[in-house]
């Protein structure tokens, strides 16, 4: 009876597919955690040579960490929803937890 159940589970195409795209979003965290970090340098360095951040930067950074918090609620069965380029780029407007943290507040 048990196995049945485990044969059933392991045919089920949807469970593969869904593991297929795990792994290459597991390839793209690698990619935007190095992205981060380059706007983490570049907005450090901005600060120190002018004394602000830039906003150009600081957006980007927002969206980019609001696309990996996406893969990762994917990445952890937290959401079905497959993140950017198989839905909009991230937007916190689809996230109240993250909306209330706009780029003007301190």
């Amino acid at each position: 009876m048990v196995s049945e159940n485990i044969n059933q589970h392991l045919a089920q195409t949807n469970t593969w597919k869904r593991i297929l795209f795990m792994l290459m979003f597991a390839v793209i965290v690698g990619f935007v955690r190095i992205l981060l970090w380059a706007i983490v340098l570049f907005q450090v360095a901005g600060v120190l040579i002018t004394g602000e951040s830039n906003p150009n930067a600081k957006h980007f950074g927002k969206s980019l960490s609001i696309y990996l918090y996406e893969i990762l609620l994917f990445l952890t069965f937290n959401s079905e929803k497959m993140p950017f380029p198989f839905s909009d780029w991230g937007k916190s407007e689809n996230h109240p937890e993250i909306a209330e943290h706009q780029l003007g507040s301190k």
